[in-house]
């Protein structure tokens, strides 16, 4: 397997890295909603090439609880970045269906203006855009109720300038594009990283199972058939974010295993590249990786290194936060 390096060790006010983008000029725009200092709220920063890290905006903050928790983010045709704003990540009773997606128009000296595409969503975690639409991962269903007892998840879908939309967090919301069931009982945790791949179909991985879906789309652009992709437990014990290289093959964060595993888009055969131990990330290893993306050619992973129940190598949270990098 490959051995993953040291990135960066992020400022202090940065605490739980996560969702990643990269700007016209380049940079990598960090998404940063910083759960492991509950006291702070969400932020973006940029990258530049020579690993200097500048805070680009504070997200702005929900009016009823004053927080802003931006996990997953992607840019749309017209440079504005849509962002996940999950809300009830932490389980806090008060910040439970308050979750949004927004819509910032940022200069290099900040916001210009922005907007609330949705609200009142339970759990949106990761997004991206394709043909004047904008795709949405919702973890959790918890108001669905499914026969089996199992939880559901699903990906909602919205227009690029759609604003205020109410989500319901049921089967009737018009905005649904798909569901998901996990069937792994032991990790209830559903849809989270999301991305197209080359041949126009929508990949999405359902966390608990460390599996993931392929959606096709009919004639009308709906959602034909959702349908398990790949999965190797094997090599793949979670799926978090997604991303894909020029060829088209994906990359995975294995947020339980500590590890980076590479998805062949052909044949759906699971690689395990990268694993580390518990660690704290200063020694180069994957602590508890959310996220990764291809830039500069190389892959470079988000940290989150925060949750420490059952089935996780991580054990605990540490500062500074953390990125890794290894090779394509």
């Amino acid at each position: 397997m490959k051995k993953s390096r040291l990135f960066l060790a992020l400022p202090e006010y940065i605490s739980t890295p996560d969702g990643m983008e990269i700007d016209q000029e380049g940079n990598l725009i960090l998404s940063c909603p910083n759960f492991a200092q509950p006291e702070t709220s969400g932020c973006v920063v940029k990258i530049s090439k020579d690993k200097k890290v500048t805070k680009w905006f504070d997200v702005p903050v929900h009016p009823k609880t004053g927080k802003a928790r931006n996990m997953g983010i992607v840019f749309g045709p017209d440079g504005s970045l849509y962002l996940c704003d999950n809300q009830g990540w932490s389980g806090e009773e008060d910040l439970a269906f308050q979750g949004r997606v927004l819509r910032v128009k940022a200069d290099e000296n900040g916001i210009i203006q922005w907007s609330v595409v949705a609200e009142g969503m339970e759990h949106p975690n990761g997004a991206k855009i394709k043909d004047g639409y904008l795709y949405v991962t919702q973890s959790c269903m918890s108001k669905v109720k499914d026969p089996s007892g199992l939880l559901v998840s699903c990906v909602y879908r919205f227009g690029l300038e759609e604003t205020n939309v109410h989500i319901t967090n049921t089967l009737d919301d018009p905005h649904i594009f798909t569901t998901f069931i996990t069937q792994n009982p032991a990790c209830q945790y559903g849809a989270d990283g999301i991305e197209f791949g080359l041949d126009g179909n929508l990949y999405v991985g359902n966390f608990g199972d460390g599996a993931i879906h392929r959606i096709t789309f009919d004639g009308n652009g709906n959602a034909k058939e959702n349908t398990v992709f790949a999965q190797d437990q094997s090599q793949l014990v979670s799926t978090d974010g997604i991303c894909k290289d020029a060829k088209g093959d994906f990359y995975v964060a294995d947020f339980s295993a500590n590890a980076i595993a590479k998805v062949d888009h052909i044949t759906g055969k699971i690689t395990r590249l990268a694993q580390s131990p518990d660690c704290t990330g200063l020694e180069g290893g994957l602590d508890q990786p959310g996220e990764p993306i291809v830039w500069e050619g190389r892959i470079i992973a988000s940290c989150f290194d925060l949750v420490t129940d059952e089935g996780k190598v991580n054990t605990c949270h540490e500062m500074p936060a953390t990125m890794a990098e290894l090779d394509l």
